[in-house]
C-alpha cells in the first residue's frame, strides 16, 4: 500500500540537467530571490542597505516587481497593506542595524492587524556574529531579539543552503492564521559569495488551515440556538479569513444584531436591518451588548477599543472565535473556540438553525437612534460634515487609510466602508505615520482603483518622503491631509485631562507647495467644496494632494462616567 508521504516527485531530465548545470554569476541573493518567485511572490518592497546588497543585486535578474520607499518604516506599512489587499505575504527586503530597527513600528502595525509580511534582512558577516564587539559597521549583538517580541516567528540563516527551506517556513508562518509578520535574517557574506546551488524552481509553503474543534462548535451552535438575546461582535479576523459572507448568513439564520469592530469595518453591511453598525465607542452598544444573554465573538480579543477602554462587563454566555491563542480568554471568560474565523462560521452554519425574532431589528434601531441623538447633541456638525464628503467621493471599490488623527477616530465609528477589506487604519499599534506609505502598498495591490489616504498634518510629515516614491511609480493615491497645526488628537485629550496642551503645536509647511515640489498636484479645499475636490483627485491618473485646513473636534467619550 502506498501512502501520500511516501510520493516522491521525480525531476524530469530537463530539470535535472539545469540542476547539475546552474547559470553562472548567481549569488546568496539569487536563492532568496529565486525562492519568494516559486512561492508565488510577485512583488517585494524594501530600502537597499550595505549589507543588503546582494539581495538588491539579484532583483535585476529576476522578475519580481520593486517598490523601493525612502524610509524602512514606510516600506514596512506599504507591505502591510498588501498584505491585507492580496491576503499574500508581501516581501519587504531591508538591511542590517539601523535599516532593521526602523522598521520595528510597521511590523508592530502589521502583527496587531494580522497582516502578513515576509520581512527578510541582511546581517553583518558570519565572522562577527556571536555577540561579540567586533566593530562591524550596524552591529548588533543579537539583532534577532529586537524582533521576537514583535513578530510571529524568527527564521534564521547560515549558510546558503538553508535560504530556500527559510524563507519557505516563514513564508507558511506568515500565511498561517492569524496571519501576522515574520522575520528572516541572512549574513552579508551568505548573500554576496557565488552560489553553486541550483536554481530554486518551486518551493511547497501552504500555509495550515486551523478548524475548530467539533465538540466546541456543538456546544456554541447549541447556545446560539437556544438564546433568547444572541448578539455578534465581528471583528478584523473576520476580515482577514475573508469570512464576510458566512458571518451574514449566520446572523440572518439567528436573527442576530452584530456590531463590528473598527479593525473588522465592512464585516457586515452597514445598514442592514440588523447592523449596529461600528459604534463601539458609545455606552448605549455597551449596554446593549452587555444585556445579550449569548455573545458570539468572532476575530477580536475585545481589547482596549472593542470593550469600550474595558468598560465592556457582559453578563451572559460569551463564545469567543479567534485564531490568535494569545486572545483567547484574555479579556473574558469565555467557550473558547480556537480556529480561523471562516472555517469555525462554516461550521456553525451546518448545525445553527433558523431562530425567529422579530422583535431584534427593532432593538437595533432603538439603539442606533440612541447614539444619533447623543451625537446630535454635541453640535458636531462640521466633523459630520467632512467625514460625509469622504464617503460621497470615494468609490465603493476604492481602498482607504487612515492615520491615526481626529478623523480616523470618527470614521471608526462612523464611516461605512461599505466592502469588507476596503477600509484600513493604524488601530491595531497606534502608531504615526500609516495612512500614506500604506496607501502606496494598496495601490501596488490593486492598480485598478484610486486609493484614498488620510492623515493630520502631524501624521502626514512623517511620510512627505513617500511623495517621491509614489510620483515615481506614478500611483493613483490621493492623499486627503487635514491641516489643525498641530497633534490635534492629544491636543484634546491634554486639554481635558490637564487644562491645557503642551507640545502638540506644530509649525508646518505649505502641503500644496510641497506636493507640486515633487512634481505631485496638489489643491487646498474648504469642507464645502471637500467632496468635489477629493473625487476629482481620485478620478485624476497618479498621485494627489488635497489639504483641508480644519479644527475637528471629537464626540464626547462615554467610558469616564
Amino acid at each position: 500500500m502506498t501512502h501520500d508521504h511516501d510520493l516522491v516527485l521525480r525531476p524530469t531530465a530537463a530539470q535535472t540537467e539545469a540542476a547539475l548545470d546552474p547559470p553562472p554569476g548567481r549569488n546568496g541573493g539569487d536563492l532568496v530571490v529565486e525562492t519568494l518567485t516559486g512561492l508565488g511572490a510577485t512583488t517585494v518592497f524594501g530600502l537597499p542597505g550595505q549589507h543588503a546588497l546582494g539581495m538588491f543585486d539579484a532583483l535585476r535578474r529576476s522578475d519580481l516587481a520593486y517598490i523601493g520607499l525612502r524610509v524602512e518604516n514606510n516600506a514596512g506599512f506599504a507591505a502591510d497593506a498588501y498584505g491585507r489587499i492580496t491576503g499574500e505575504a508581501a516581501p519587504l527586503l531591508l538591511s542590517t542595524g539601523p535599516g532593521a530597527l526602523t522598521s520595528l513600528a510597521a511590523l508592530q502595525e502589521a502583527a496587531a492587524a494580522s497582516a502578513p509580511v515576509l520581512a527578510i534582512s541582511s546581517q553583518i558577516p558570519s565572522a562577527g556574529l556571536g555577540g561579540g564587539r567586533h566593530g562591524y559597521l550596524h552591529e548588533l549583538p543579537d539583532q534577532q531579539a529586537s524582533f521576537r517580541g514583535v513578530v510571529k516567528s524568527v527564521h534564521t540563516v547560515r549558510t546558503q543552503s538553508q535560504i530556500p527551506s527559510a524563507i519557505a517556513e516563514a513564508w507558511e508562518s506568515a500565511l498561517t492564521a492569524p496571519h501576522g509578520p515574520v522575520w528572516v535574517e541572512i549574513p552579508q557574506d551568505v548573500l554576496l559569495a557565488e552560489t553553486s546551488l541550483p536554481v530554486v524552481t518551486a518551493a511547497d509553503a501552504a500555509p495550515h488551515d486551523l478548524p475548530p474543534r467539533p465538540e466546541l462548535t456543538a456546544v456554541a451552535a447549541h447556545l446560539l440556538s437556544t438564546a433568547a438575546r444572541p448578539a455578534i461582535i465581528a471583528g478584523g479576523g473576520v476580515v482577514r479569513s475573508d469570512a464576510s459572507g458566512k458571518l451574514r448568513q449566520l446572523a440572518e439564520r439567528l436573527n442576530a444584531p452584530v456590531v463590528t469592530t473598527f479593525g473588522g469595518k465592512g464585516a457586515f453591511p452597514w445598514n442592514h436591518p440588523l447592523s449596529l453598525q461600528s459604534w463601539l465607542e458609545d455606552r448605549h452598544t455597551t449596554d446593549f451588548l452587555e444585556d445579550a444573554d449569548v455573545l458570539l465573538v468572532v476575530g477580536s480579543g475585545l481589547g482596549e477599543l472593542s470593550s469600550n477602554y474595558y468598560t465592556f462587563k457582559p453578563r451572559g454566555r460569551v463564545i469567543q472565535i479567534e485564531a490568535d491563542l494569545g486572545k483567547l480568554e484574555s479579556n473574558h471568560p469565555a467557550l473558547g473556540v480556537h480556529a480561523d474565523a471562516r472555517l469555525a462560521l462554516s461550521a456553525l452554519l451546518e448545525t445553527v438553525p433558523v431562530r425567529e425574532d422579530a422583535e431584534a431589528a427593532d432593538r437595533v434601531r432603538t439603539v442606533l437612534d440612541l447614539v444619533r441623538e447623543r451625537i446630535d447633541a454635541q453640535e458636531l456638525t462640521l466633523e459630520q460634515r467632512v467625514l460625509a464628503a469622504v464617503r460621497e467621493a470615494l468609490p465603493d471599490r476604492s481602498a482607504s487609510f487612515w492615520d491615526m488623527t481626529i478623523l480616523a477616530y470618527w470614521a471608526w465609528s462612523a464611516f461605512d466602508a461599505r466592502r469588507p477589506n476596503t477600509m484600513h487604519s493604524a488601530q491595531g499599534a497606534g502608531g504615526l505615520g500609516y495612512a500614506f506609505p500604506a496607501a502606496i502598498g494598496g495601490a501596488v495591490a490593486d492598480p485598478t482603483h484610486p486609493v484614498l489616504a488620510i492623515s493630520g498634518d502631524g501624521g502626514a510629515l512623517y511620510s512627505i518622503a513617500e511623495l517621491a516614491t509614489a510620483r515615481q511609480h506614478n500611483l493613483d493615491v490621493t492623499w486627503l491631509i487635514v491641516d489643525d497645526g498641530g497633534y490635534g488628537i492629544l491636543r484634546e485629550y491634554m486639554t481635558d485631562a490637564f487644562g491645557q496642551a503642551t507640545a502638540t503645536e506644530l509649525s508646518r509647511p505649505d502641503y500644496v507647495a510641497l506636493a507640486e515640489s515633487f512634481g505631485v498636484p496638489g489643491v487646498r479645499t474648504t469642507p464645502d467644496t471637500l467632496a468635489d475636490d477629493l473625487a476629482k483627485s481620485l478620478a485624476t491618473p497618479g498621485p494627489s494632494v488635497v489639504v483641508l485646513p480644519a479644527l475637528l473636534r471629537m464626540f464626547a467619550p462615554t467610558h469616564l462616567g
